[in-house]
């Protein structure tokens, strides 16, 4: 036990070091992002199986300027694009006649109407009455009209950022921009804030994260989905805190470049929706004194409204996680979405990340390399496996990004590490058993000890033998008048005749002494009917050698007649010896009582005799009678032995 105890801690012992390494591995394919691709692959599935709309998702619509809509203007209204500007200002007025909370436009408004200046001023004083629509601007690195924020153009009122962080030479905890589109003063001058709408894709092209915040000329600006939350509260003020920008009691994780990760709620028709049409068809009715198309006055009630395009040709489709095809306004309100129900998932940390993978993989490389055995294995490593993205599952639930492909990946080398290990280890032990049995052990036992290992136990342990001697009559005689070449080769056959009958029946061969053998069953395979294979062996033995007889008659030149000597009961089993010579080998009183038997033979006139322990457990399978007892040297009580009928295979 004391071995079987120190080989399972150096087996966890390496499975430990195995995680270990396999940590410190990943940790570094990790800082070189190797595995960002497969990390945003689990996390757009995440997104795509758990994404559900809440509470918050029913207070937001979009109004969307889909096909029908642009086939309506065209057909209806006699509409070319772009459209006048005066049609969007019936879009403003109709949520303001129903007291929406807010209207937001994904459209740039950067140049004139084609229409003329009325049309601009149109659309101006619609925004104007209303006084709580967010427009966009488009900012950008590179690309613009402006490299300063203009005179003509008011800017966002009420966010409150250190100016300290406008002074740094490199962005913050948000992006720095150095251009920027505005829309035309007359239209930017009514607007309740002005918003970024620039927002580049992550890898793949999909957008995952936004930037909720960024900075022009020492100026502040929110993006479209924050721009609708403030057009709606007029007295609301920002704050930027490590980690996270504040809106009231509203808070926006943000990430070391100023992202905030979305969790969207599903498609974009996850949102109540309109299309533009029945909404400027229900703004025109109304004017005129009609019934609107949009029937449930409710309908935008108290609600944020996003504005933006949907049909195909304009251009303003965005990949998110859920929709390759999901209209770029609808990203903006997965933001707002997010801000009300205060649910913007968190990165887990880099050290709880690092901990995390640490724990899982030195757990799995100890456990997988302690119990070895296939089944237990095989069942570690799918539940160690599964382990990561049920984890992310259920981090996902809980507003966490929790890696899933850095864990997964060292979990992956852990095994794999431990796995080789064995193998190799596995290797070098099967090749032990199999030279340490082969002599005494037939193919199948020695299989089945290589695939149970466990089964073998190195050292020597009590257990319940029925031991087998045999040994030739005046085989000293019969040597005397023989050479030794033809000694030896009576001796390989009859040796070889004996051994594969005994092996045949599950026996272990103990040793040969000349012409004697020793063997045992029930070690080191446990076999439940080792009386029972012991005795049937001995009879076929028996018949094996009546059909050799005449053979070795010729070869020894005299009648060859062997004795079996059969005892069952406890006996210490094991390997034994020296730490580089020893046998497997059976010892004690049981084994000393078997081969006294195999002499008493003489006594008897018999060929095998067996002891009443062996008898009482055949269960009257073979035929046979009580001869009596004998009384043997170091035991007090005399020895009831019995012989199996095996008249049928004599012959004399």
């Amino acid at each position: 036990m004391k071995f079987k105890h120190a080989a399972w801690v150096k087996k966890g012992l390496f499975g430990v070091i195995a995680g270990v390494a396999a940590t410190a591995i990943a940790t570094v394919i990790l800082s070189l992002g190797g595995f960002e691709r497969w990390e945003l692959a689990t996390w757009d599935f995440r997104v795509r199986t758990l994404a559900r709309p809440v509470k918050t998702s029913s207070e937001i619509v979009m109004v969307l300027l889909d096909q029908n809509s642009l086939d309506w203007g065209s057909t209806q209204m006699g509409l070319t694009w772009p459209w006048p500007r005066e049609i969007y200002g019936a879009v403003v007025d109709f949520c303001n006649r129903n007291q929406a909370k807010s209207l937001s436009f994904d459209v740039l408004f950067s140049e004139p109407s084609a229409f003329g200046v009325r049309d601009d001023q149109a659309f101006a004083d619609a925004v104007s009455r209303y006084g709580k629509v967010a427009l966009p601007v488009f900012f950008s690195r590179s690309s613009g009209v402006s490299t300063q924020w203009s005179s003509d153009v008011p800017k966002p009122r009420a966010i409150r950022f250190p100016t300290s962080l406008f002074q740094q030479p490199v962005p913050g905890n948000y992006p720095r921009f150095y251009r920027a589109t505005f829309p035309i003063p007359r239209i930017a001058k009514q607007a309740a804030v002005l918003c970024n709408v620039n927002n580049p894709p992550g890898s793949g092209g999909i957008h995952r994260s936004i930037f909720v915040i960024s900075e022009f000329d020492q100026t502040v600006i929110p993006s479209l989905g924050i721009g609708a939350y403030l057009a709606a509260q007029t007295a609301a003020t920002g704050e930027l805190h490590p980690g996270n920008v504040q809106f009231e009691d509203k808070k926006i994780p943000i990430d070391n470049t100023g992202r905030s990760i979305l969790k969207y709620r599903g498609a974009s028709t996850v949102y109540t929706t309109f299309s533009a049409a029945s909404v400027i068809q229900s703004e025109i009715r109304l004017q005129n004194g009609k019934t609107p198309t949009i029937k449930d006055r409710d309908a935008f009630r108290d609600k944020y409204v996003f504005f933006g395009f949907s049909a195909p040709g304009l251009m303003d489709l965005r990949a998110t996680p859920i929709d390759s095809m999901n209209p770029g306004v609808g990203i903006h309100a997965t933001v707002l979405d997010n801000l009300l129900s205060q649910d913007f998932p968190k990165k887990q940390s880099d050290s709880a990340s690092f901990i995390l993978v640490l724990i899982l993989t030195v757990s799995a490389g100890f456990l997988v390399s302690a119990f070895n055995k296939p089944a237990s294995a095989g069942l570690l490593i799918i539940l160690f496996l599964c382990v990561p993205f049920s984890l992310g599952l259920v981090a996902y639930q809980k507003g966490v990004w929790l890696l899933v492909a850095f864990p997964q990946a060292s979990l992956v080398l852990s095994i794999s590490f431990v796995l080789l290990n064995n193998y190799v280890t596995q290797g070098r032990q099967k090749r032990f058993i199999k030279n340490a049995f082969k002599q005494y052990l037939n193919p199948q036992v020695i299989e089945q000890i290589l695939e149970n290992p466990e089964k073998l136990s190195l050292g020597g342990e009590r257990r319940v033998l029925t031991v087998f001697f045999s040994d030739i009559q005046d085989f000293t005689t019969i040597s005397e008048n023989l050479e030794p070449e033809d000694v030896a080769g009576f001796l390989n056959l009859y040796l070889s005749a004996m051994t594969n009958i005994i092996q045949a029946e599950g026996g272990t061969i103990d040793k040969y002494e000349g012409d004697a053998i020793m063997a045992f069953w029930n070690a080191p395979l446990k076999v439940p009917d080792h009386a029972a294979r012991a005795v049937r062996a001995a009879i076929k033995c028996q018949k094996k050698l009546a059909e050799k007889r005449p053979v070795f008659k010729q070869i020894t030149g005299r009648h060859v007649i062997a004795r079996i000597g059969i005892n069952t009961g406890p006996a210490v089993v094991g390997n034994m010896g020296s730490q580089k010579r020893f046998d497997y080998t059976a010892i004690g009183d049981t084994v000393n009582l078997a081969a006294r038997l195999e002499n008493a033979n003489k006594k008897f006139g018999t060929n095998v005799l067996i002891s009443e322990a062996t008898w009482q457990m055949l269960n009257n399978v073979f035929a046979g009678k009580r001869l009596g007892s004998i009384t043997v040297k170091g035991r007090k009580e005399p020895v009831t032995v019995y012989a199996p009928d095996i008249s049928d295979y004599l012959t004399h």
